[in-house]
């Protein structure tokens, strides 16, 4: 699914693009209201992540002009601000969906999937890797066909570890990309791989979560 993001604040924008692509999505990334309109007026995207404070028109108009122009992309909002009028107010404008800043890469791309769901876009399709097998449609994970309960953040950093296919990911790559900011404290990485130790390995003979000692980790398939 191609997903336009709109983001006057350059780090966040690649860190958002960044992330999208590894879960799957194709990104392209404008700064500007006025571009952000050009830009969905002449491509056709699965969703836009639009940002409300932005150079040369604002969210608000950005998505008010579209949606009389006839363009039905859904649309995600972002905004720093918070409180129910910012809410109502990118709701009638035609957003389908809010969300304020700081806010979870994890939820973000859970809620452009919910987008994706109702508007029938394409979704990434099932990974796997071994016996590992891991749909991001309906949001399940297994391992030798056993369903295997997983928390948002856990089934996105598995998600990341099975898209790299057996390559080692560095800390600092998960940050960015599951908790979406490469600054977060790296021991967070350890924390939720034990989690998934636990849940994942633990309970067989074989260990497919293997640390690579000063840089990250990757998937080992022996079998």
């Amino acid at each position: 699914m191609r997903v336009l993001v709109v983001d006057d604040e350059v780090p966040l924008a690649q860190a958002i693009e960044r992330g999208l692509v590894a879960e799957g999505f194709d990104v392209e990334v404008v700064h500007d209201g006025l571009d952000a309109l050009t830009r969905a007026r002449e491509r056709e995207y699965g969703a836009i992540v639009l940002d409300i404070l932005l150079p040369g028109m604002n969210g608000y108009k950005v998505c008010e002009t579209l949606r009389a122009d006839g363009v039905r992309t859904p649309i995600l909002m972002l905004t720093a601000k918070d409180g129910e009028y910012d809410e109502a107010e990118a709701l009638d404008t035609g957003a389908d969906d809010f969300l304020s800043k700081p806010f979870s890469f994890v939820v973000l791309v859970a809620r452009l999937r919910a987008l994706a769901r109702r508007s029938g876009q394409y979704l990434p399709a099932a990974l796997q890797f071994g016996p590992l097998v891991l749909d991001p449609a309906t949001a399940t994970f297994t391992r030798d066909l056993e369903p295997v309960a997983l928390t948002r953040r856990e089934f996105a950093l598995m998600e990341a570890l099975m898209r790299r296919e057996g390559t080692v990911v560095a800390k600092r790559e998960l940050l960015a990309e599951v908790w979406g900011d490469a600054q977060c404290d790296p021991n967070i990485v350890e924390v939720y791989v034990g989690y998934l130790r636990k849940k994942v390995d633990h309970a067989h003979q074989r260990k497919l979560i293997h640390t690579v000692r000063g840089v990250g980790y990757r998937l080992v398939n022996d079998a």
